[in-house]
């Protein structure tokens, strides 16, 4: 049962007054107590921090067995602090980490991120966790499922009103298109004026689409395939041909968050590209109801991954080599993650927005949950590929957002902006 708010904040100063939130020995405490190290992230002031200090407090009187001392760090601070735990050896029982450089590297160097699958409860759907290295470690249990940033909303609503029907082929969304243009709304638009989105909403998602290859950017970066590759031109030649046949409104690149997201409530939008976390903090009004989740449907040059989305894993707890290495810890170790990826606290988290999908076998939406947190739960179905700027940063990022705007205004080709972006990424 959940705690009152009330209830909650007591817990929380009294865990205060005695100390609790920093870490301690390792193994039994002088009470007798298995003691489970954890290294946290969060603070008193914001929803990470605040939900583990519950679970804490929740955990902990369900099994007075076991005494959980932690660290709890949040930003900077956190990553510092994991730097320096890692030099000195001082490796907790579980620790908040991920796979990739930033949120994962330290844990890795130091030895101490070891494979979780045999750990994960037995709800855990493992075929929606990825295998992050390639050798099946999966060395953390994610919080929920990737975050995506290419995804089309859909106003059904619109679609059945114009008589057309969702889009599964390119000549779907070419004939949708010329239905859209006849009752004068437009087919797709997005945030375009803010020349991030390109990448991370719209060209992530296609790449791996035309060079069949979902890594395709990390291994350019990594120099082993260019930009200038047939690939990557046809990629991004889809926006130009999108433009051509009137898919894509050209005055996208024209278009802020607010006004894209009150142009699509309002109707003249049939679809419209955000990401994932778009579309659960927008308010779309009355036609949330009426909104479906989809990929971007099939473009031209398309040579395999259909459907391919592009999202960056979360983050979560894993139980470190040092939590496994002792018995009784790693069976608490295990209980903390029943406890804190139960199905009860996943609801919570969709609900509060702070997980997009979750990773629960056969996982039933409640009844009353807000549709378009429903909607998000759908897209953990969808193959996932890299986001660009997860891996292309400095002047190429900027040059290959900024052409891509281009592209759309008619003033520049594919060819040309693959060209300049490697002469650009070629110099830094």
């Amino acid at each position: 049962m959940r705690l009152s708010k009330k209830v909650v904040l007591v817990c929380l100063f009294a865990v205060v007054a005695m100390g609790l939130v920093f870490a301690g020995p390792k193994g039994d405490s002088s009470s007798g107590k298995t003691v489970l190290n954890i290294m946290a992230y969060g603070d008193n002031s914001n929803s990470e921090g605040q939900t583990f200090l519950r679970i804490c407090n929740e955990f902990m009187a369900a099994n007075p067995d076991i005494e959980i001392q932690y660290e709890l760090l949040y930003d900077e601070a956190y990553h510092q602090k994991v730097v320096a735990r890692m030099a000195a050896k001082d490796y907790p029982d579980v620790a908040y980490m991920g796979a990739d450089a930033r949120w994962g590297a330290s844990w890795q160097e130091a030895g101490q991120q070891v494979d979780n699958t045999a750990y994960f409860p037995s709800y855990i759907d493992v075929s929606l966790i990825p295998d992050f290295f390639g050798t099946g470690n999966r060395p953390y249990l994610p919080l929920g499922g990737s975050n995506y940033c290419t995804v089309v909303g859909i106003n059904t609503a619109l679609l059945n009103q114009i008589g057309g029907k969702m889009p599964e082929t390119y000549e779907d969304l070419v004939a949708l298109a010329k239905l859209c243009k006849a009752n004068g709304i437009e087919c797709i638009s997005t945030h375009g004026a803010d020349s991030w989105v390109w990448g991370s909403c719209v060209m992530s998602g296609i790449i791996p689409r035309t060079t069949g290859d979902t890594k395709w950017i990390e291994k350019a970066v990594n120099k082993q395939v260019k930009f200038t590759d047939p690939g990557f031109v046809a990629a991004l030649d889809v926006l130009a041909q999108w433009v051509k046949d009137g898919v894509l409104d050209p005055n996208s690149v024209l278009v802020d968050s607010g006004t894209g997201f009150s142009n699509f409530q309002a109707g003249k939008y049939l679809m419209y590209i955000d990401g994932q976390w778009g579309f659960g903090e927008a308010n779309l009004g009355d036609i949330t109801k009426d909104v479906k989740l989809i990929a971007i449907p099939t473009v031209p040059g398309e040579k395999a991954y259909p459907g391919a989305m592009a999202g960056a894993w979360q983050v979560g707890y894993g139980i470190t080599k040092e939590g496994a290495s002792d018995p009784k810890v790693l069976e608490a170790a295990k209980k903390w993650l029943d406890y804190y990826f139960s199905y009860d606290e996943t609801v919570q988290r969709l609900q509060d927005g702070a997980i997009s999908a979750p990773i629960i076998k056969n996982f039933v939406t409640p009844a009353g949950m807000d549709p378009m947190v429903g909607e998000k739960a759908t897209l953990g179905a969808y193959p996932s590929c890299y986001v660009i700027d997860s891996y292309l940063s400095g002047a190429a990022n900027d040059a290959l957002n900024a052409g891509m705007q281009d592209i759309v205004a008619g003033r520049t080709t594919a060819a040309e902006l693959a060209a300049v972006v490697q002469r650009t990424f070629d110099a830094q």
